[in-house]
This record gives structure tokens, sequence and C-alpha cells, in this order.
């Protein structure tokens, strides 16, 4: 298998709808429960006041624990946390913005609240008619169908199942709804995701606001680039940038990698109360063009020594991504031989972070890369 290999075409439909990984904003993560409209309506005001939506940040999506009661004939409401969601849905495109939604397929959510088991086509359509632009569909409440299923074969058909059933419902609505599958690479999600009509599916459990975890999920994803394209992405989840559990370097690791790894941008911070420092780093031009490269292709580790591991991403045009990270607490030089990604001889270099270009390097570069952070380049010929 080439090292850059590009994953199987999907139908135009899917790739409409997220023809690049997926950018925006996600309750969870700070909000948790604490999320109802008032959160939303200022998280839209500040994702235009911050810049975040003109660079590319554009769904802001709510995520368990809006959930109310079903009706006599079985319609979902939203609680009284949410008490228009049509309204919020209005008000969130009229700033040039994009509203999404949870649920699950099974009878609750992680959370307890109502989920979809049953009504997967009455809730499309509930959503549809809100005017709903993402669905993150979680796997937790079906974990008790799968275990009773009696065999791991069996448990697979459940799920397969399941997720097949919501993509068929979405697809009726005939609105283009951006379909994330929350299922933490169960049955190595990246080889059937698209096959229920994922245009992205998480690959790992969850991330929290703490180096070693996300370190943890980023670096595990070497070897899963062959299987994303445009319309289908490997998820590795949300974006801590800017919670406070993270060093400034830590976090620029985070976002190198993710770039590189063509993964969904989904901040999940107060976006009303960040910093300078933190909207810099989510507004970084060249580092959302890494992200957003309209080649969909996505990057794998090509080098490693000790704590030294080389990432690198094909761009369009025939520009390369590297990432230079350093897992290691404390600074160390790192040796990198551009030959590995593709590149004959000596290359011209961009510092990503810096936003300086670094001129021509040698075949063979070495640079000091700070304890748990990156040195990420754009590279050409």
């Amino acid at each position: 298998m080439p090292l850059f290999a590009v994953g199987w075409s999907l139908g135009a439909q899917q790739k409409a709808v997220a023809p690049t990984p997926p950018m925006g904003w996600n309750s969870w993560n700070h909000f948790r429960g604490k999320v109802d409209d008032a959160t939303i309506r200022s998280t839209a005001e500040a994702m235009v006041s911050s810049g975040m939506r003109d660079a590319g940040y554009v769904y802001v999506n709510i995520d368990d624990t809006w959930e109310g009661e079903r009706d006599a004939q079985g319609n979902i409401h939203s609680n009284e946390k949410f008490p228009d969601m049509k309204a919020l849905a209005d008000f969130v495109h009229s700033k040039g913005l994009k509203l999404g939604i949870y649920s699950s397929p099974g009878a609750k959510t992680c959370a307890k609240f109502e989920g979809s088991l049953g009504h997967e086509q009455q809730d499309a359509n509930t959503y549809a008619a809100w005017g709903i632009d993402y669905l993150k569909y979680d796997l937790c409440g079906l974990r008790d169908q799968m275990k009773a299923a009696g065999s791991a074969e069996a448990a697979h058909k459940v799920m397969f199942d399941a997720y097949m059933k919501m993509h068929d419902a979405l697809r009726a609505t005939g609105r283009p709804i951006v379909y994330s599958l929350c299922q933490y690479g169960v049955d190595s999600v990246w080889a059937w995701g698209p096959q229920v009509g994922g245009n992205l599916w998480r690959t790992t459990g969850d991330i929290n606001d703490k180096y070693a975890r996300m370190a943890e999920i980023g670096f595990s994803q070497a070897g899963l680039s062959r299987f994303a394209g445009p319309g289908h992405w490997n998820d590795p989840d949300m974006l801590e940038v800017g919670n406070g559990g993270m060093s400034a370097e830590e976090y620029r690791t985070h976002m190198s990698l993710w770039a590189i790894l063509a993964a969904p941008l989904l901040a999940g911070n107060d976006l009303s109360t960040m910093t300078e420092e933190t909207k810099a780093m989510l507004t970084n031009r060249d580092v959302i063009a890494v992200d957003q490269d309209p080649g969909g292709r996505q990057g794998d580790r090509i080098d490693a020594e000790g704590p030294i591991e080389v990432w690198a991403r094909p761009l369009e045009g025939g520009a390369v991504a590297i990432g230079i990270f350093n897992r290691l607490s404390v600074p160390l030089e790192a040796h990198v031989n551009f030959r590995k990604a593709g590149f004959a001889g000596d290359v011209r270099a961009r510092d990503l972070w810096r936003g300086t270009d670094l001129g021509r390097l040698p075949a063979e570069y070495s640079v000091q890369v700070p304890g748990h952070g990156v040195i990420f380049l754009r590279v050409t010929k």
C-alpha cells in the first residue's frame, strides 16, 4: 500500500455534504449538560465576532441534553432549555452559520435522554423541519441491544443496521445533513463507515483536556490515512484548544496533528471568553489551509526516533505539510530527512505557526523542537 493512498470514492451526495473536514464548534467539552438556547446564540455571535466563521468554522453543534419528551404521535420535542429549536436554527442561519444536533440509535442517549430507536424517520423529519444541518449519532444507547445479540457478528449487524437506518432516514428528508458516527472506532468503523452513509466517524474514545490523552488519541491514528477522503473523514474527536488543561505548545501540537490528519476541527471551548492567544491559534489560516486542503488526502507518520515523530500530509499542487513532533516534555533536537516525504533534495519551507518563510533547507535537516511541541512546515521542492 503506498504511503499516501487515496481512499475509495463515494456518491456525489456524501461528497457534496462534507467535501472537506467539517469545521465548527460543539457544546460538550466545555458546557456539557449546561448548554441551552442562550449558550448557542452567544456562541454563534462569538464565532462571527472572533473571526472564526470567516476562518471556516460554520457548524454550531448542540450535544446531549437538549431532548425533551415525545408527544402522542411519537414526535420528539426539545426540553425547556431550548424553547423553540426552529427559531434557534433560524438565528444561527442568519449569522451565516449552520446548526447541529445530537441523538443516539438507542432508546436513550449517553446522558439518559430520549434516543431515536424506533423513531428514526420521525426524528430525521423533525430535524429537517427545524433546519438542522449536522447530526452526531452516538452509539451509547444501543449497547444493551448489541450485548444481547449473542455474538460479535450479530452485535455488529445490530450496529450497522442502526446506522444505516438513520442514514436512509436523513436521505429521505431531502435535506443535506452531515452524518457523524460517534461510535468510538468499534469494529474498525473506518472500514465500513462509508457503507452506512457516514461523512465522519469517531476512531477513538473520548478526548479530554490533558496532553497525555490528546497525544494517545492523535498519534494512534497512524495507518488510517487510506480510509479518508472527500465526504468521509476519520474523526479523532473534538478540539480542546482554549479549555486550559494544556500549554500553548501542547495546543499547537493538538491543532497541527489534527490538521495533518484531515480531522474535523470542532472547537470545544467557551468562545465568548477566549484569549487572544486561543483565538489566534484556532484561526491560524496556514494551519487551517492544511486541514481543509481540497485534495482531501489524510497524512500519516513517515518516521520516528524515540519520542520524535515526523508526520506528513500531501497537499494540492505538490506541497507537503510536515509536522515534527516531540512527545517528551523537554526540548529535543530532531533530525528530518525530507526524502522520506517524497522530495529528491533540498526544499523550501514555511513555518506555519510563526508565519515565516524559512527559505531553502537541506534534504537532511535538524531543528530544536520544544517539549510536547511541534515544528509545523509547508514544504515544496
